[in-house]
């Protein structure tokens, strides 16, 4: 493979490392087991991970039918539009890195020391080899805003108390799913699991919340995995190791300098 060929396989591969978005962007903590409205519910499981700042370590295990890839991942974020996500290992990805700052984007490739800016038009698209959407890289929608929703089983189904939460798309909503289905833990809201629906109304994935326990001042899910209903036996997973928010970062933490730190 030529350098060009080679620089657009590693772009199109790593832009996706935008999900490590998903699990970073900082929002209100989830605390105690007050009733709340579906509305609070829906703000609360799409705020999940979310605080002033946060720092942590992931990692990510994507599984085909061909392959499994597993990367070792550091992640900083601070508001709701910085972040930055480096990969620690394999060791012939380390070092490459994605940057987002407001709507931009950039990628760093360590093995020919550049630096390339996604186009926003990308934001919109799946992740190659992974089981994530766009959607769920970079949390452009939010479930309250651009869906109607109402509470379809508040109860005890097979033996624990959940909240169930349907979604329907809003028309002017620039959303992919036909429908999504959230199920929360009575007590706490915490998710347990979402059913992404498409046009035809026919269940695509699902993903599924476990391991729920400390992580840094918080109790949370440690676990996220995503399963395609069409791809019998694969999966991309996410396990936090360790995370910790409303710290104070350096200055410069986003910036293109330190996008290019190896």
């Amino acid at each position: 493979m030529n350098k060009r060929g080679w620089l657009i396989s590693v772009y199109r591969f790593f832009w996706p490392g935008l999900l490590l978005i998903l699990v970073i962007l900082p929002g209100k903590e989830v605390s105690g087991s007050e009733a709340l409205t579906p509305k609070e519910i829906l703000d609360r499981v799409d705020d999940l991970f979310r605080g002033r700042s946060s720092h942590g370590n992931m990692t990510m295990v994507i599984k085909t039918a061909h392959w499994q890839r597993t990367l070792s991942l550091e992640f900083w974020s601070e508001g709701k539009e910085k972040s930055l996500i480096r990969i620690l290992a394999p060791k012939k990805e380390k070092g490459t890195a994605t940057l987002r700052v407001d709507n931009d984007i950039w990628n760093y490739l360590p093995k020919v020391n550049r630096v390339i800016k996604l186009p926003s038009s990308m934001m919109s698209a799946s992740w190659m080899g992974s089981h994530f959407t766009n959607d769920d890289l970079v949390k452009e929608s939010r479930m309250a805003e651009d869906y109607t929703f109402k509470v379809t089983f508040n109860g005890k189904r097979n033996g624990r108390d959940i909240v169930e939460i349907t979604c329907h798309p809003k028309p002017e909503a620039a959303v992919v799913w036909g429908k999504v289905v959230i199920t929360v833990r009575k007590e706490d809201y915490l998710p347990l699991f979402s059913r992404y629906y498409d046009e035809d109304l026919n269940l695509a994935r699902t993903m599924y919340f476990s391991d729920i326990g400390p992580l840094g001042d918080r109790i949370l899910p440690r676990r996220m995995s995503v399963v395609p209903e069409d791809k019998p036996g694969e999966k991309t997973e996410v396990i936090y190791e360790k995370m910790s928010f409303n710290l104070v970062l350096p200055r410069d933490t986003f910036s293109i300098r330190t996008l290019m730190r190896r």
